[in-house]
């Protein structure tokens, strides 16, 4: 018996050991020929334009390539993005290319991958461009976490200095941007080099998979934090020729806190130093030709909101009632008005679909939770919802006035939202139009037994009224 288990053993082993080098011969038949990263930290929100050029040095084709990215920034990872490069110079374009979460057995450390799927398999020594967006989500630490009125907003940005990345890479290279030329400090990891608003690390060449070198960048950056942390989008379809839009906001100011006492005489007389790092308006864009308009919060109506119209957008400034510091909240209500013939279709199986964009329509803005919920016209059935990308979906019901059975709400909810995400969806539906026939015939049917009522009145008996 002990005899037949130490066979089995080592079977097991032999296996194993087999299937080890297979786990990894992805990544031995890929090399990084050369890699160039680009992190934009001029917002609060961290765009990383990443271009790979890639060779297939195995001995069989590949189909797919993968990015790898530290559990540092799973959690912050808002969009990842892949495109082919075609052609050189002016004849450059660009094909998109499918990108989709991953898993390998052998990850180390809590590293996250993502496949990008290449539109045609790549050929032993055959290599290929590709172009890189991923963006990141609350990554700029401010430090010190809490200034005053009058002092500027410096925040912590941390990465590595070599790319992360399951293959071998021959030469890479990294630059930040940042929003000024004001850099307290940064991790020197020769070579390094620093020109006006411009970090660059490297080149460094021949580092193997899974190379990493944590830096932190200390720098200026004054621009608004402004995370919404919900955002509640009703959507409202009438077949009477109207769509509603009501948006409630939760607005929060996340960057450094405020401390010590508010000044508005300091805030308005020294604009150039005072409060540099607070907002004071936001600017929403909005479909075009849209109608009546308002801007509200828990007080009421906020007149000093202003609207800017043309026949291809509009523009809303939205100013609260006070100016946004560091830690500091607003929550307003934004409503208006759109032509229902602009974004309500029928496809040619005889549905019907509305045709709206994803996101926050405020410029340059995180939202935490965005749900969207889509009322369709009462009587409408088979509903369906096509996003673009990953959302939770689920239908509920909705009563308003003069509703028999009720309306159908489709809701669609995303976390971590950024403006990349302003994105064209649809939601499909059947309707019957014999239902807009219901809302008439009962308020017909009120006024006429109102009036059978006002006359039955009129001719009771006078000595009985008496």
């Amino acid at each position: 018996m002990e005899a037949q288990l130490r066979v089995r053993a080592a079977l097991l082993l032999l296996v194993l050991a087999f299937l080890s080098p297979l786990a990894r011969s992805s990544s031995r038949e890929i090399q990084i020929v050369n890699a160039e990263r680009r992190i934009d930290l001029t917002s609060h929100i961290v765009k990383v334009f990443l271009t790979l050029k890639v060779e297939n040095i195995g001995a069989s084709p590949t189909s797919e390539i993968l990015i790898a990215f530290p559990p540092t920034q799973v959690d912050r990872l808002a969009v990842v993005k892949a495109a082919a490069t075609v052609g050189k110079r002016k004849k450059k374009s660009y094909l998109p290319l499918d990108v989709n979460p991953t898993e390998l057995p052998d990850a180390p450390n809590g590293t996250k991958y993502f496949s990008i799927s290449l539109l045609n398999p790549l050929g032993t020594g055959e290599s290929a461009t590709l172009e890189v967006l991923y963006i990141l989500t609350h990554s700029l630490e401010p430090f010190p976490a809490e200034i005053s009125q009058s002092e500027s907003q410096l925040v912590y940005y941390r990465d590595s200095a070599i790319i992360l990345s399951p293959y071998h890479i021959k030469q890479q290279t990294t630059f930040f941007k940042t929003p000024s030329t004001k850099l307290e400090s940064f991790t020197k990891v020769e070579p390094t080099n620093r020109a006006g608003t411009e970090l660059k690390y490297g080149p460094y060449e021949n580092h193997p998979p899974y190379s990493f070198s944590p830096i932190i960048v200390h720098f200026e950056n004054n621009n608004p934090f402004a995370v919404v942390e919900e955002l509640v989008r009703e959507v409202e379809i009438s077949h009477w020729g109207s769509i509603q839009i009501t948006e409630h906001y939760k607005l929060k100011h996340a960057g450094a806190r405020h401390k010590g006492v508010f000044s508005r005489v300091e805030y308005q007389s020294k604009p150039s130093f005072s409060g540099l790092p607070s907002f004071k308006h936001l600017l929403a864009r909005l479909p075009p030709r849209v109608h009546s308009v308002y801007y509200r919060d828990e007080i009421g109506n906020i007149s000093s909101s202003h609207l800017r119209t043309d026949p291809w957008k509009s523009e809303l400034e939205i100013e609260p009632r006070y100016p946004l510091f560091g830690g500091w909240k607003a929550s307003f209500v934004v409503r208006y008005g759109l032509p229902l013939q602009d974004f309500v279709f029928e496809s040619p199986d005889g549905r019907r679909y509305l045709n709206f964009s994803f996101g926050c329509p405020l410029v340059e803005t995180v939202v935490d939770k965005l749900t969207i919920e889509v009322v369709l016209p009462e009587g409408s059935k088979d509903p369906s919802a096509v996003v673009p990308f990953p959302v939770e979906q689920h239908l509920k019901a909705k009563y308003s006035y003069l509703d028999i059975i009720g309306r159908t709400v489709v809701v669609l909810e995303k976390n971590n939202v950024v403006p990349e995400h302003n994105s064209p969806f649809q939601v499909y539906y059947t309707f019957n139009p014999i239902f807009m026939l219901a809302e008439p015939l009962m308020l017909a049917s009120v006024f006429f037994l109102l009036f059978i009522a006002s006359v039955a009145y009129l001719h009771v008996d006078p000595s009985i009224r008496k």
